[in-house]
């Protein structure tokens, strides 16, 4: 029930923000004068509507998406009533339209800034310098936390009967004690602890050195046995080594809550690195199409492929119903700034081709008078028509493929 509800929470801050991205363009344009004769939240059948002054505002029976009317938003446009020729939407300057044409995705980017920094003074923003890699970990300080057995082979399972026992809890060690030696080696990181430890042999007597609550102290402990590859080649032959029974405590937290004022700092970084992230996963969009069709067909689904709406909500449910608020937050952030930045590209009929016409419609005409001859005028839209079928075309086909591979073979992020 948890998850049903956080499905409709998060579809319903999806509507909500498509419905702002078309509320941008809407007062923009009152704002400059352009005439704006409908605003609607979804498609199909008008379920209820009520006119203000010149403009139809209302709901429509399928909630995905919205629409605003904006009079002559291209000069081929035949519907344009004599009366409002003035205010036609391709007559005004390209600075104009470009502020309306981009006022949808500036209000997504806007609600993704908003949702960071208050992410980054409540629940708190990844830390940038928590370790990410394996490299980075061998860099923690040995903190560690005690097995409660050693597994005799490289494996993920529960303690057994027959498991030898840890040698770090028969030593007394404890939850949180830092490793500073082993045989008199010192050990200043994670990493060198492994090292020291690869050194020695199962069955030997180990001397530990370890500080406790601020005050250094010794054990000795007689080291178990394991499997395991090469510490510099974790897809190595695994073999036989020494075993303490102790995994590390990461002491760098992942992340990090802060105040008003430094918040903002914290949403710039973080927003500079969703930019990054972001262009590279429309640059990989492409080489995904196999992946998605892979998990349409039966094959396992790849965590890093493209997810629709329908997607986006389900993942969404299941943050909801788990009480992961971050990841619940960083998801609407996510899909904020990724529908952002998509509808810039400058492809028809995204707002983004609307823009690249307008300035090229203006840079041709600068040209042309430099040069002495004759402005060409606007660019026919109805050329670039066959153009524009064959984006909508892709663009239809990837939407179906992400929504068929999140119906039949979702991502999850709480495996069951």
């Amino acid at each position: 029930m948890a998850n049903l509800l956080g499905v409709a929470i998060f579809a319903l801050a999806i509507l909500i923000s498509v419905s702002l991205h078309e509320a941008g363009h809407m007062l923009t344009a009152k704002a400059f004068g352009m005439k704006v004769t409908k605003y609607f939240v979804g498609f199909g059948p008008t379920v209820w509507s009520f006119k203000r002054g010149e403009t139809e505002y209302g709901l429509k029976g399928i909630p995905l998406g919205g629409f605003c009317k904006i009079v002559g938003m291209t000069a081929q446009d035949d519907d344009v009533d004599p009366a409002d020729e003035p205010r036609a939407m391709w007559r005004y300057p390209v600075w104009k339209r470009t502020i309306v044409m981009s006022a949808g995705s500036i209000t997504h980017f806007a609600l993704a800034l908003i949702a960071i920094w208050v992410a980054a003074v409540s629940l708190g923003l990844p830390n940038p310098d928590a370790p990410t890699t394996d490299a980075e970990v061998r860099q923690e300080p040995a903190v560690i936390s005690i097995s409660d057995c050693v597994m005799p082979k490289l494996e993920q399972r529960a303690c057994a009967p027959g498991d030898p026992a840890s040698p770090a809890a028969q030593a007394q060690l404890r939850d949180g004690d830092r490793i500073t030696s082993l045989n008199g080696k010192p050990v200043n990181n994670y990493g060198e602890m492994l090292t020291a430890l690869r050194a020695l042999k199962p069955g030997e007597t180990a001397q530990v050195g370890y500080v406790r609550d601020g005050q250094p102290a010794q054990t000795s402990t007689v080291l178990a046995q394991t499997q395991r590859p090469p510490i510099d080649n974790p897809k190595g032959t695994v073999g036989p080594v020494a075993a303490l029974g102790v995994t590390l405590t990461i002491t760098t937290p992942n992340r990090v809550t802060y105040g008003p004022v430094a918040a903002f700092g914290a949403t710039g970084h973080f927003t500079k690195e969703l930019a990054v992230g972001t262009v590279q996963a429309l640059q990989r969009l492409p080489q995904k199409v196999p992946a998605l069709w892979t998990a349409i067909t039966g094959g396992e689904r790849d965590v890093d492929t493209p997810i629709s709406v329908v997607g986006a909500s389900r993942l969404g449910g299941e943050a909801f119903a788990n009480k992961a608020w971050l990841m619940f937050v960083t998801l609407f952030i996510s899909l904020n700034f990724f529908i952002g930045v998509f509808n810039l590209l400058p492809l028809l009929p995204l707002d983004g081709g609307h823009i690249a016409i307008a300035w090229f419609e203006r840079a041709r005409s600068w040209l042309y008078a430099r040069i002495g001859r004759a402005d060409p005028g606007r660019v026919d839209y109805l050329k670039l028509m066959p153009f524009t079928y064959v984006v909508i075309l892709i663009g239809g086909v990837f939407t179906l493929l992400t929504i068929t591979a999140d119906v039949v073979n979702p991502i999850t992020l709480f495996p069951r």
